[in-house]
């Protein structure tokens, strides 16, 4: 009993982290166009590391070993570097709906290499479901008609794949480091690399950027970079990696929603069709048993 109620708060503090994430492409999109891709991409670490360095300082956290540091690499290679940089610069191009629908399989990659990673081999129900949440982006992204595939998408997909190991990654890490010290480690083996080309981005014409543009690039700093990470390896750690990644299908969504209320993005009928559908799955999925492979060579 104690582990299902376990399992609940993991999906709803993933919850949590999905909401804030679903923000991320949309303050991306109003900040790059005022900031640039480096700032963006890569100042918002340098500011969260800011913050995070007072934290680790004042709980007196201790330093990850030498083996949670190469997981720490990982970790910090796409939810530090990889994601934000690549959406940065895709979303010069791109319409946030546009971005949503492609990060729509960001929970096929994190199941994917939580298999690897983190020794969770989800059940036929729980494929399937993914399968039907998958297929209905895809739809959706056709009757868009986004076109061929740009540098841009290229950008977005690699960033999905690198997130996805990310996510795996520091969702096992987070069991035995903490939840936000995974993040917060990440951010402070990062921050060091990008001073240099962050500071030689910096323009005089930034500081007469709106006040949009420095609300959004703050959230992305604190909120995005930080403390959304927080609450989804929480989840992750709380309720597993496998089945909490199921939330990442509401993603897209609440994206297109954002974008529809700060940037002026039109949202369809077929929108809130194809949302209803993957929340549907995100249900099916929700209760797919999820299995160790230490468990299952033991039946074996």
């Amino acid at each position: 009993m104690q582990g299902e109620k376990r399992e609940k708060m993991g999906l709803l503090v993933g919850l949590v982290g999905v909401i804030c994430f679903s923000l991320t492409l949309p303050a991306t999109r109003i900040a790059v166009e005022h900031f640039g891709t480096t700032l963006v991409g890569l100042g918002r670490t340098v500011v969260a590391a800011m913050l995070v360095a007072v934290v680790l300082i004042v709980r007196k956290e201790k330093f990850p070993s030498p083996r949670q540091f190469k997981s720490l690499l990982i970790v910090a290679l796409g939810a530090v570097l990889g994601f934000p940089l690549l959406t940065s610069w895709a979303m010069e191009d791109l319409p946030v709906s546009h971005g949503a629908v492609e990060v729509a399989l960001l929970p096929l990659a994190t199941a994917g290499f939580a298999m690897l990673r983190a020794g969770e081999i989800p059940s036929l129900k729980f494929w399937i479901s993914s399968a039907i949440g998958s297929l209905a982006v895809i739809i959706y992204a056709l009757h868009l008609g986004f076109g061929s595939l740009q540098y841009a998408d290229l950008a977005l997909l690699t960033a999905v794949i690198i997130l996805g190991l990310s996510y795996a990654e520091g969702g096992k890490l987070a069991k035995e480091l903490g939840s936000w010290q995974v993040i917060a480690w990440a951010i402070i083996i990062g921050a060091p690399f990008f001073i240099i080309p962050v500071a030689l981005s910096v323009t005089s014409e930034m500081l007469h950027a709106p006040i949009q543009a420095w609300i959004s690039f703050i959230y992305l700093a604190i909120v995005s970079q930080f403390l959304a990470y927080v609450a989804w390896y929480s989840g992750m750690a709380m309720g597993g990696i496998a089945r909490v990644s199921q939330i990442q299908y509401l993603q897209p969504f609440l994206m297109i929603l954002f974008a529809t209320l700060f940037l002026n993005e039109s949202i369809t009928y077929f929108t809130i069709v194809i949302a209803v559908i993957v929340v549907l799955s995100v249900v099916f999925g929700k209760g797919a048993s999820v299995r160790k492979k230490v468990e299952v060579a033991r039946e074996g």
